[in-house]
């Protein structure tokens, strides 16, 4: 199934991939979303997700986190390193815990020094089988350094880099789950 969504702020395009039960949404504003349905408690999907020192058993990039020096665990305000690497490229992120809803939500800000070029959260819905979770991301990168992200990351395209990520963290996420 694909059509076009309307609200107030943005335009979303969204198709299924059959036989996955993976939605993609891609706005023109450069939020990403991808839902899934996985077969755990909301929870279950919470505690695994805002964990983010777990985050490399999930991330095609993100291959660790850990808390930073007075934090140990995801409350509002808690920051952390994020490490990330693209074939030979490797660079940190800092990221800021701005929503922590248990069984709900969970959102992060991700900054480079004192740019705040990002946003990730994921919302988790209950179902009779489980829950439904949805990452989303939303790209905050100024157009004047589009060129210094992909010198530094590798990726010529972002949204389509990030789209296939998120399938593959929640495949990742919904495997361990209900294994």
């Amino acid at each position: 199934m694909s059509g076009l969504r309307y609200d107030t702020t943005r335009c979303v395009h969204e198709h299924a991939t059959v036989g996955t039960g993976i939605w993609y949404a891609a706005t023109v504003i450069d939020k990403l979303e991808v839902t899934r349905g996985i077969a755990a408690s909301p929870d279950a999907v919470y505690a695994a997700i805002s964990d983010v020192t777990r985050m490399g058993e999930w991330s095609d990039e993100c291959h660790t986190c850990e808390w930073h020096e007075g934090f140990d665990s995801p409350k509002v305000g808690a920051t952390f390193d994020g490490h990330n690497r693209n074939g030979d490229k490797n660079w940190t992120t800092q990221g800021k815990v701005v929503e922590a809803d248990p069984g709900r939500a969970f959102t992060f800000e991700c900054s480079a020094g004192d740019v705040h070029y990002a946003t990730w959260g994921y919302r988790i819905e209950p179902t009779d089988g489980g829950c439904r979770v949805t990452e989303w991301t939303e790209n905050l990168l100024p157009e004047s350094v589009l060129k210094y992200g992909v010198k530094i990351s590798g990726v010529e395209h972002r949204p389509g880099k990030n789209r296939e990520m998120m399938g593959t963290t929640l495949a990742r996420l919904a495997a361990q789950l209900e294994g």
